[in-house]
């Protein structure tokens, strides 16, 4: 099985903010609390393998969560929010969920941000030795709704969050051998 988890509560979190890549922010109080709990909710699976995004924040979740150290791998990093990282959330102008690129400079494609993530889904399922392993995925909101869309398909507006967890909250999905999704 495949845990996609989203990492717990940061200051920017709390603040109403949006977060990307800006500052490689760790947890806070709460978002450590928050990885605790999903320890102990996780408690009775035994992980063969954890990955996580490069941020900090994704690998503290992950490796308390699992007491294991992450595997980092960078096609689960954070979308690229560009200019409008770190802004107040309602103070950003959104285009389908996330900043708008006409506004904001630097903000990432998302057929090219849902294709890094697809192409490691891809990978991992490719892998039939991993079938029957236990496997945690760590990221943000948008990592585990691009997860999530890679299991339903991806929403016609993009707005992939609808598939989000909560900060320090996790999804299942089944290991689905050779499965390939592609933009």
């Amino acid at each position: 099985m495949i845990y996609v988890v989203r990492h717990g509560q940061t200051n920017v979190n709390r603040d109403g903010r949006i977060q990307g890549r800006n500052g490689g922010l760790p947890l806070n109080e709460n978002g450590f609390r928050q990885a605790e709990e999903l320890r102990a909710s996780l408690s009775s699976i035994t992980f063969d393998f954890v990955f996580s995004s490069p941020q900090e924040r994704a690998v503290q979740t992950a490796e308390i969560a699992t007491g294991m150290r992450a595997t980092i791998d960078s096609r689960l990093d954070v979308y690229d929010l560009g200019e409008a990282d770190g802004m107040l959330k309602s103070e950003v102008k959104l285009q389908g969920g996330i900043p708008d690129p006409h506004v904001y400079k630097g903000v990432e494609n998302p057929r090219r941000y849902a294709a890094r993530v697809f192409e490691f889904m891809n990978e991992l399922l490719e892998d039939e030795s991993l079938q029957e392993k236990n496997i945690l995925i760590a990221g943000h909101r948008c990592t585990t709704g691009c997860i999530g869309a890679y299991y339903n398909g991806l929403p016609d507006d993009w707005n992939i969050l609808r598939f989000s967890s909560g900060n320090g909250e996790y999804k299942v999905y089944p290991f689905l051998p050779n499965k390939k999704v592609h933009i």
